[in-house]
């Protein structure tokens, strides 16, 4: 954002943008300020009301749901195990998930780009909570902001010990239950449902875990608060890389609104040289991080739009048109130039959609089934009846949601014989791991060197579904 000479087109005096070093809520001595936002209202809040509703029941919804038998999304990094709508992933799948992960996140910097921070504002978990749970707790027993700054400064009386003892409890059992259901996709809603009816003398580790996150969610949305987008959060810190002027944000149109004066009914504010802001500091109250806006972008802001709500609604009483702080770019402002895709979001998009094409075509082809054919250490072959016979371990890992029947053939070269200590078929249960024996034979006329290489398939009703190759041990003979 220009300096206040530059937004003015004025020949005045450069004032310092001294909000610009320092945080919102930290005062000069370092001091926390504790931040009391009016309760907003108006379009932007409804919208953000009901894409929290969506959210909130996405969270809740998801642990209890299943795709043929396996859980929607579970993330157990201990166990190693993991699915994503439905579908297992393994050890053997990480260059996947590390390929989602890469895609993620240049689509985080494409949104970031073309729409700077609206998914700190309308999506981050943070935001959802905060703003969507604890803070409307907080309306219902402690009042608007008036009310909760004459709460916090009157002495501990029983209506001030009443009403935070009631908030505090809240948010404790709200942080107890946020806990539980993050541990529902980690170790799947069943795991956690058996734990609790056991209780902490049967899992005290558990239990202990669960109590030190519980204390970390209380902690968060209760104290810390705004603290974790302003000063912890590193995708705020990224926004000042990837923001520009012709990212769409919320921005004050100083155009318009400046020079800045106290409204009164029936002046013709463009005639005595006023803009449209009347500096009632509604968009300044109303923000959850304590900063003023009209100072212009601030790495604090998270796009939430409480300050359009609260600019619009005043804009109508004044009679004047709404839009004084609203979603544009800077050039949108400053130039009155209308957004158009730029070269950098279209190299962007262009890496997204490779990246895309590339990570469905790992997950169409990974396979229904791996296979591995190991011979065993110190493990040698032995001759008999005219055939040289090696033993292998084989693991077959099942990536499908359903069983498989299968049989081992050797493919090359095509004159070995597969021997089987039981059945010569084995069954594969659904996402499971299974290990072996086998020992394969050749003919000793066809094992010309001491070591051969050979590839092993594995079939179900005549379908490869893997091939591995190994190597097949023999004598050593002497080549004249």
């Amino acid at each position: 954002m220009a300096n206040k000479e530059e937004q003015l087109g004025t020949g005045a005096v450069i004032e310092a943008e001294t909000f610009r070093d320092s945080v919102s809520t930290v005062d000069q001595s370092g001091a926390r300020k504790w931040v009391y936002p009016k309760k907003p209202k108006g379009r932007f809040t409804n919208y953000r009301d009901i894409v929290t509703v969506f959210l909130l029941a996405v969270f809740f919804i998801f642990p209890f749901i299943k795709i043929n038998g396996n859980p929607l999304l579970k993330i157990n990094i201990i166990d190693r195990e993991f699915f994503i709508l439905g579908q297992p992933f393994y050890p053997q799948d990480f260059f996947i998930l590390a390929l989602g992960a890469i895609t993620s996140l240049v689509f985080i910097i494409l949104f970031t780009v073309v729409f700077g921070r609206i998914f700190c504002g309308w999506i981050c978990p943070q935001t959802i909570f905060m703003e969507g749970v604890f803070r409307k707790i907080e309306y219902w027993i402690e009042g608007d902001r008036n009310k909760q700054i004459k709460l916090a400064n009157q002495p501990w009386n029983s209506e001030k010990t009443l009403k935070k003892g009631l908030k505090w409890s809240i948010y404790v059992i709200i942080s107890l239950i946020i806990t539980h259901w993050m541990f529902m996709y980690i170790v799947g809603y069943e795991e956690v449902l058996r734990i609790m009816q056991g209780g902490p003398i049967e899992y005290p580790s558990n239990f202990i875990v669960m109590l030190i996150f519980t204390g970390l969610f209380y902690f968060v949305f209760a104290w810390f608060r705004e603290q974790v987008c302003t000063l912890v959060c590193p995708y705020g810190r990224l926004q000042g890389v990837l923001i520009d002027k012709e990212t769409i944000n919320v921005f004050y149109d100083f155009k318009r609104g400046e020079n800045r004066s106290k409204w009164r009914k029936g002046e013709d504010r463009k005639a005595e040289g006023k803009g449209d802001c009347i500096d009632c500091n509604q968009c300044v109250v109303v923000c959850p991080t304590g900063i003023d806006i009209r100072n212009g972008q601030q790495l604090e802001c998270i796009n939430c739009t409480m300050c359009i709500d609260a600019c619009d609604e005043v804009m109508v009483k004044t009679g004047l048109p709404k839009g004084l702080i609203r979603y544009a770019t800077q050039d949108e402002i400053e130039k009155e130039q209308k957004f158009k895709f730029t070269t950098r979001m279209k190299a962007y998009s262009f890496v997204l959609i490779a990246l895309l094409g590339f990570l469905g075509y790992l997950l169409n082809n990974r396979g229904e089934l791996e296979a591995k054919f190991i011979k065993p250490a110190g493990s040698s072959f032995f001759i008999k009846n005219g055939k040289i016979n090696n033993t292998y371990n084989y693991t077959f890992l099942n990536k499908s949601n359903i069983d498989h029947t299968v049989t081992i053939k050797v493919i090359k070269p095509n004159n070995g014989e597969v021997i089987f200590s039981g059945d010569n078929v084995i069954l594969l249960k659904r996402d499971k791991l299974l290990k072996g024996t086998v020992s394969i034979s050749f003919p000793e006329k066809e094992i010309k060197q001491p070591k051969q290489n050979i590839t092993i398939g594995v079939y179900e009703n005549g379908k490869l579904l893997d091939t591995f190759d190994t190597y097949f041990e023999g004598p050593f003979k002497l080549q004249f």
